[in-house]
């Protein structure tokens, strides 16, 4: 009886999730598109995902950000953004640790997810891991967007990992393009979103939501060769945190 009264608890929350995620943007649905019609205004765009789409989905989940910082991001600097990948909350964590304006690097097949999808295709660089020319039409869009003043967010893991694994392999592209444009890598852990809304269906709760900025990486002196071990580095900082939290 307790575990079926969990399991009806446990659905309840994700459809609650889902109601979150539509909510705002349906409300703010002139304004957000509005603000997606040039690279011009997505400071403006940012901004609503950062204070009202994620608070409304973090708060009200009861997912409460605890964030910690070693370093703080100056404003109008570029940034490398680079953290963990387990949740979809990954996301409006994300949002919700940097003020500074970031475009997110993700898989297009995000496309797909209904309401989220239509915006995140017109404001996020899209990539298809098996298409080289996608790879490098990433590059390109990258640096336009920084060349704007904009950060970058990758998640590293190149996916979601299989829900065992701690931390998953880091792929190279982050930290070639932050070596390619000199600008500073930080590693970003997720301590607890994986079981506040992991991908198991029949999981998650409220609760506290612990986030840790670490110092950042510089890359002004390294050279594309190098990316392998700024990769292991930033890898082996983020892992370690997982394993003592």
């Amino acid at each position: 009886m307790l575990s079926l009264l969990k399991k009806i608890g446990q659905t309840l929350y994700r459809i609650w999730f889902y109601v979150l995620v539509a909510l705002p943007i349906f409300i703010c649905f002139p304004l957000l598109l509005l603000f997606t019609f040039s690279e011009k205004t997505y400071a403006q765009f940012f901004w609503m995902a950062r204070n009202i789409w994620a608070n409304t989905i973090l708060y009200g989940m009861g997912c409460i950000p605890r964030i910690t910082r070693e370093q703080k991001m100056e404003k109008g600097k570029s940034y490398m953004l680079v953290a963990n990948h387990t949740s979809m909350l990954d996301i409006m964590m994300m949002l919700k640790t940097s003020k500074n304006p970031f475009v997110f690097v993700g898989k297009k097949e995000l496309v797909k997810i209904p309401v989220f999808g239509f915006f995140y295709k017109r404001v996020c660089i899209m990539v298809d891991r098996g298409d080289s020319g996608s790879r490098s039409a990433v590059y390109r869009r990258a640096q336009r967007r920084l060349n704007q003043g904009l950060s970058i967010c990758i998640f590293p893991e190149g996916g979601v990992p299989d829900e065992k694994v701690l931390l998953d392999d880091f792929k190279d592209g982050a930290f070639k393009m932050a070596i390619a444009h000199q600008i500073p890598v930080v590693p970003i852990t997720f301590y607890d979103n994986k079981k506040r809304f992991s991908f198991s269906f029949f999981s998650g709760g409220p609760g506290p939501c612990r986030v840790k900025v670490h110092k950042f990486f510089e890359t002004q002196k390294l050279q594309e060769d190098q990316k392998v071990t700024l990769r292991e580095r930033v890898r082996k900082e983020i892992l370690q945190e997982l394993q003592a939290g």
